[in-house]
């Protein structure tokens, strides 16, 4: 501590659980400032996952069927996460059969450009499941 105060800077504890315990002589201020911008470096370099919606009708048509699969291919080229659902409205419920068929189908023509990372899986009165991008 004396060295330290000769110094004019902070003794700093590093490994309290040490025996005997780390010490040393610097700049705290500057230590947590140091520090605080390497956390935010690095949470800079993070990615960010975006996640990008497809919602059919239990009776899609063939030809929005391929529009929608064409965004999805896009978004999936893209890095973005698809999520594909299936919205059940009303009495439509009872066609739950076409759902699972129309979204395990998209998951079949969308292989070449993502892996389904959960099928699909009713909740409540939508199906949905999620297709995460192939890593390049």
């Amino acid at each position: 501590m004396e060295i330290a105060k000769d110094l004019e800077d902070d003794l700093v504890e590093i490994s309290p659980n040490a025996a005997p315990p780390v010490c040393k002589i610097m700049d705290y201020k500057k230590f947590v400032y140091e520090q605080k911008k390497r956390e935010k470096a690095m949470k800079a370099k993070a990615t960010k996952v975006t996640i990008k919606e497809i919602r059919f009708g239990p009776n899609t048509d063939d030809h929005d069927y391929e529009f929608k699969k064409k965004h999805g291919e896009k978004f999936l080229k893209d890095g973005a996460k698809l999520k594909a659902y299936v919205f059940f409205k009303g009495r439509s419920i009872i066609y739950k059969d076409k759902g699972e068929i129309l979204l395990l189908r998209l998951a079949q023509d969308l292989e070449d450009y993502g892996k389904v990372e959960q099928m699909p899986k009713l909740e409540g009165k939508r199906m949905t499941m999620f297709i995460a991008p192939k890593k390049k």
